[in-house]
């Protein structure tokens, strides 16, 4: 009995996922260490894994973003989210830990993104709530416009200027007492 044998070659892929391929690595390629600056400054303790599941996700769920340009947004969107997650599930663990850490240890990558004279900045930052910081990160350190924080956010335009007013008032007060 024989039996036909056919080389093995590479098999030619799905348009749309080679098209999927290229603008991820070209959105990675962009985007990946504001994505990682983003999730250091909202607070995430594991940055670099915050944004790799952004990148999964977005991944994904390719073929349901109706347009490619707001691939951006979404993963902004999902790297605030992911942080806030994280975050919460971090906050419930350490309630249900008999001996909680006694000192925080930044990243390397947390480490290296910020200069001394940030330091002071950062840690009031740190105290805001989480709504307040990620308006404050969104609108100052990203430059969006209050309908972008709220579409990343998933909050009203209303919502994105209360939070960043109190952000603001509660940031100055916190640099003053410190100096």
């Amino acid at each position: 009995m024989s039996e036909e044998t056919t080389p093995l070659s590479p098999a030619v892929g799905d348009p749309v996922d080679l098209e999927r391929e290229a603008a991820l690595a070209r959105l990675f390629e962009v985007h990946y260490s504001s994505m990682l600056r983003l999730a250091v400054l909202l607070g995430a303790d594991d940055p670099e894994n915050v944004v790799a599941e952004a990148y999964y996700q977005i991944y994904r769920k390719w073929r349901r973003l109706r347009d490619a340009g707001a691939a951006e947004a979404y993963l902004r969107s999902t790297v605030c989210n992911l942080t806030r997650m994280r975050i919460r599930h971090l906050q419930v663990a350490r309630k249900h830990v008999e001996n909680p850490p006694s000192d925080v240890v930044a990243s390397a990558e947390s480490t290296a993104l910020l200069h001394d004279d940030q330091r002071v900045l950062i840690d009031a930052l740190q105290q805001l709530p989480a709504r307040q910081r990620e308006a404050l990160v969104l609108r100052h350190w990203l430059g969006l416009k209050e309908s972008e924080i709220a579409a990343a956010m998933g909050i009203s335009c209303g919502s994105v200027k209360t939070h960043t007013a109190r952000g603001i008032a509660a940031l100055t007060q916190a640099m003053e007492a410190r100096r």
